[in-house]
């Protein structure tokens, strides 16, 4: 019984020890990629296409706006710092969306004209899109999905929520709805 209970012992400790073996000369799962910002085409106001890609070498600061909300004069300090920045490699690309309390009805001739008239926009301003539920548009996808942006998950809360995307196209902060466009935070991240 002895000598079964010992064959028995060392049968387990060699499979355990080949189980053991083979598992550490596995490779271990690899973090997925980190993606950029760079991939992605869409459509502007005039339905043209976007390209991210060429932004590359820019600090984008990307918005979700509204018309009819009352974060709306956000445009204002939006158009100012775009102007007051875009020379120094910074841009602006605002995403009109129509996913809280309805407050982007409007066409995309209506949005841009809304925008003209009334806050002289003159940064880039893409077709209307959904920044969240089934119907999400892939680039908010990126900028939600910690498994496509390597920085974090995040849900779009409301009109005006801004993620900042540094000079290699990744996503850096998500900045909340109701922080001005013209907070430190946001002038002192464009400037570093």
């Amino acid at each position: 019984m002895k000598n079964i209970a010992i064959l028995v012992c060392s049968a387990l400790f060699m499979i355990a020890s080949q189980v053991q073996a083979q598992t550490s000369h596995k490779p271990k799962t690899e973090v997925m990629a980190k993606q950029n910002i760079y991939q992605f085409k869409v459509e502007d106001l005039s339905g043209d296409t976007f390209d991210f890609a060429s932004l590359k070498g820019k600090k984008i600061m990307i918005v979700n706006t509204a018309s009819k909300c009352g974060l709306t004069p956000q445009y204002k300090d939006l158009e100012a710092i775009y102007k007051e920045y875009k020379d120094k490699n910074f841009v602006i690309v605002g995403f009109p969306a129509n996913n809280f309390a309805s407050q982007e009805p409007g066409t995309n001739a209506e949005i841009g004209a809304f925008c003209q008239q009334n806050y002289g926009v003159s940064f880039p301003m893409m077709g209307k899109v959904s920044v969240k539920g089934a119907d999400m548009s892939e680039v908010y996808k990126f900028l939600t999905q910690k498994s496509k942006n390597g920085l974090e998950d995040s849900e779009v809360q409301w009109n005006f929520q801004k993620y900042l995307i540094n000079e290699k196209g990744e996503l850096v902060k998500v900045i909340h709805p109701k922080t001005l466009p013209t907070d430190p935070e946001i002038i002192n991240w464009i400037k570093s």
